[in-house]
């Protein structure tokens, strides 16, 4: 007597795949760590934007944290220094220094280092 096994990779494939499967709660539990861990490396408010979602990739599954914050790429890749113009009519900026109102045509601002929160996330969340 003899008996055959066949197993057929797509079906094995999508299987795995399968929302609810081991492979997607593993994937699933992974992204969600990484992506608080990005949530608390990020400054100021911008966890906050940080967001998680698991997808078919090319080569399966894969974990996918988006932050869509609108200055994101400014604090990821860092900025140069750099002038900053008034955007209204009046042509001055105002800010408030060591409690007195100061108004100014234009300010130097200093640039700031790359901020890779994200990546640093990742990292942390291995």
């Amino acid at each position: 007597m003899s008996v055959e096994v066949r197993i057929e990779p797509g079906r094995l494939a999508r299987l795995l795949r399968a929302r609810g499967s081991i492979a997607h709660r593993r994937i699933s539990q992974r992204t969600e760590r990484v992506a608080r861990i990005a949530e608390a490396e990020a400054p100021g408010s911008m966890g906050r934007y940080v967001s998680w979602k698991v997808q078919e990739g090319p080569r399966g599954l894969e974990g996918v944290i988006v932050c869509d914050h609108p200055a994101v790429r400014y604090v990821l890749d860092g900025t140069r220094p750099h002038l900053i113009r008034p955007r209204r009519r009046n042509g001055v900026l105002r800010f408030v220094v060591d409690g007195q109102v100061v108004y100014s045509a234009y300010a130097r601002h200093p640039g700031t280092r790359p901020n890779n929160f994200l990546a640093r996330a990742l990292r942390l969340g291995r």
